[in-house]
């Protein structure tokens, strides 16, 4: 793989960016005349992100819901999550969702895919209540990457009314962590939504982050051919055809969805 496209899609002024960030998230409270800010903070890089900035720039507004499937969710996350909270401060809540995840397989047909998928909407449903209850934003924690091939769940963990750091690649964000002055265990843990047990991104992906990045960054924002973006990126044409049809392939998650106009 081409090490200088990674090089040059990290190279930024990450206290700039912080700055940025901070300053969208106090705008949006101010021009939407909301309370506070919600987010679910499962103990991963792009969560423990969405925290650290939370906690510099809306601290007394912030409110963290920490949410594990005690049965699927390795301990390690959840005390992970727990630190991040206790070091900056942050109001949180510990719910356990597996009792509710639970009690819906008595009820549906099973499917292992819609059921871990399940798993990921039951957190949207508590992050929307506590911001219904307190007239809050709930904020997604989407990186660039993860939305851009769709790697996430549609009005699951997808549904949010901001996405703080949507415009940054997961190299990126892993920069900022370091900024942000995140500890290297969250920033080098794998990323992974955790629907069922084992599940990390880059092993269910087939690629790592480098790769990904690298790809999204020459087809997407370059606008470079897939055979164009292989031959730069040092990647096997048949990954970059598989990202970039994982990009067209989930476009339906990024847009609203289509009308019947009469």
């Amino acid at each position: 793989m081409n090490r200088k496209i990674i090089e040059d899609i990290i190279t930024k002024d990450y206290n700039t960016i912080q700055d940025k960030i901070g300053d969208f998230l106090k705008s949006e409270l101010e021009k939407r005349r909301s309370g506070g800010l919600v987010f679910g903070l499962s103990g991963g890089i792009d969560s423990a992100v969405i925290a650290f900035l939370c906690a510099k720039f809306a601290k007394e507004k912030s409110l963290a819901l920490i949410m594990p499937n005690g049965k699927i969710t390795p301990n390690s996350e959840t005390e992970d999550a727990i630190k991040i909270v206790d070091a900056l401060s942050i109001e949180y809540k510990l719910i356990d969702i597996g009792f509710i995840h639970k009690e819906y397989s008595k009820y549906i047909e099973p499917s292992p895919l819609a059921f871990g998928n399940l798993g990921a909407r039951i957190r949207a449903n508590m992050l929307y209540y506590y911001a219904n209850a307190r007239n809050s934003l709930v904020l997604g924690s989407s990186d660039k990457s993860e939305f851009l091939i769709g790697y996430f769940t549609k009005f699951g963990d997808g549904a949010a009314d901001l996405l703080p750091i949507v415009s940054l690649y997961k190299t990126q964000i892993r920069e900022l962590a370091k900024s942000l002055g995140i500890s290297q265990n969250v920033i080098s843990k794998p990323s992974g939504p955790h629907l069922w047990e084992g599940h990390t991104a880059e092993t269910e992906i087939g690629l790592n982050y480098e790769e990904i990045d690298s790809i999204l960054f020459c087809t997407v924002e370059k606008g470079q051919s897939i055979e164009e973006t292989a031959k730069i990126t040092e990647i096997p044409i048949s990954d970059v055809d598989k990202i970039y049809r994982m990009y067209k392939k989930s476009e339906h998650k990024r847009t609203t969805p289509t009308q019947c106009t009469i």
